[in-house]
């Protein structure tokens, strides 16, 4: 592991200058875009990460989606494996779908599967209503369950720990499954991207309410993969409504600490690239765990009573 923590000091720290020390400083992992590979290349150094984040004794751990990579078959049996593995984390484990499980599926190297009966397997597989994934799993809310009009989707999430709310969103690259030359993929994105909405939405006011003192969101997706030279967000996006003009808004209206945790482009990066009317969003701050060929986690930890609350550090498998 590096010895040394990265924390983002000097941004924005007028924000939250009043906070005093509310709960105890914490530290929870987060990965994604892991195992890439076959059995034999991507599943030993896999399991060896998945070792050290147990003899670290997280409260839990946040995988971000991707549990294959592009080039592999989206099969039963490939999600009977993953599911193994999340079995192997000692603690707690919550999972957020990436787009290689499903919406990437239909690729022949895939096995030309149908996505939407993928994710409805993933569904089926991976999630269980009030409780995460792991040998001690998480008492957990469900959106399914909280909200009627969203019953299908089981697999956003939330929790709170030691005031701060974490919140899973089923957002995934590939332009979030926004292919407009399939009306059947149009048909799903639109129904899902109005449930994480809510979902977003929900969240904030749930924070609000419960005092939370910093907001955590986990999804797969890289934003910033339909940017154009003009625009983050343009209308051909897959995220305009749910980060330009949900999340980001309501970040900068909350004015708490705001951390957004993803994968999809597999180089780590921490840092505040968001901007709302074109002006730096200096409360919510990115985090992109690595994946891939780099495997490696992130050591996450939460002291609310710091000006900057969020620190990381890389976790490197033990020798």
């Amino acid at each position: 592991m590096m010895k040394q923590l990265c924390r983002l000091c000097g941004l924005g720290l007028g924000l939250f200058a009043a906070f005093a020390v509310y709960a105890q400083p914490f530290s929870f992992v987060a990965l994604g875009d892991l195992p890439y590979g076959s059995e034999a290349h991507a599943y030993p150094p896999y399991r060896a990460l998945i070792g050290t984040i147990n003899k670290m004794n997280p409260p839990f751990s946040i995988h971000i989606g991707d549990i294959k990579s592009g080039v592999t078959l989206c099969s039963d049996q490939e999600f009977q494996a993953q599911v193994g593995h999340f079995k192997m984390f000692e603690a707690a484990v919550v999972y957020t779908p990436g787009d290689n499980e499903w919406t990437d599926c239909y690729r022949a190297n895939n096995g030309a599967f149908e996505p939407q009966e993928r994710l409805q397997a993933l569904r089926q597989r991976f999630f269980t209503p009030g409780q995460s994934l792991g040998k001690a799993p998480l008492q957990l809310q469900n959106q399914s369950t909280l909200n009627p009009a969203y019953a299908k989707f089981i697999e956003n999430q939330r929790w709170l720990h030691q005031q701060v709310l974490f919140v899973t969103l089923h957002i995934v690259g590939s332009n979030n499954n926004f292919e407009v030359r399939d009306p059947s993929a149009v048909a799903e994105f639109f129904e899902r991207d109005k449930a994480n909405v809510a979902w977003i939405r929900d969240a904030f006011a749930s924070a609000k309410q419960s005092s939370a003192k910093a907001i955590v969101f986990a999804m797969q997706a890289d934003v910033f993969e339909s940017k154009s030279t003009r625009e983050d967000f343009p209308g051909h996006s897959g995220f305009l409504n749910s980060i330009g003009n949900t999340l980001l808004p309501l970040a900068a209206e909350a004015a708490i600490p705001v951390l957004l945790i993803h994968g999809d482009s597999h180089v780590f990066r921490f840092d505040q690239p968001f901007s709302l009317a074109k002006k730096p969003l200096k409360n919510l701050t990115r985090l992109v765990v690595p994946g891939a060929n780099d495997v490696r986690a992130v050591d996450v930890t939460v002291d609310v009573g710091q000006r900057m609350p969020f620190a990381v550090r890389l976790i490197e498998i033990n020798k």
